[in-house]
């Protein structure tokens, strides 16, 4: 899970080892990268109940691949709820701590744990 909790449930994926972009993984690696994100989005929908998942890929700022993937929830406020996560207030977002998102991580865990490939 991310440092920032933007959105309960925001989690951050890095391959292993951290390559500058998707297109610097061999085929095998990138589909196993692509297939370990939609992973954990189907564990945060399974897990929080969201409604959706977004994904998103840059890379613009901090030139090793990654991938945020954002649980979004029918109960955000009406002008967050299809906001890009950019647009929200990333600096009130509750830092992670295992008191606040330890339950959370652990169910995520255990689903990622089960559902493996």
């Amino acid at each position: 899970m991310a440092e920032r909790q933007v959105l309960p449930g925001y989690c951050l994926l890095l391959p292993d080892p951290v390559v500058p972009d998707l297109n610097a993984l061999l085929a095998v690696a990138r589909t196993g990268f692509l297939a370990d994100m939609a992973r954990i989005g189907d564990a945060l929908l399974a897990v929080t109940g969201a409604i959706r998942v977004n994904y998103a890929m840059f890379g613009n700022h901090e030139p090793a691949l990654h991938a945020h993937v954002f649980p979004r929830q029918s109960t955000e406020p009406e002008g967050i709820r299809t906001a890009q996560p950019w647009a929200l207030d990333w600096a009130a977002a509750p830092t992670f701590s295992e008191i606040l998102h330890g339950e959370l991580r652990r169910a995520l865990a255990a689903e990622l744990a089960t559902s493996r490939r």
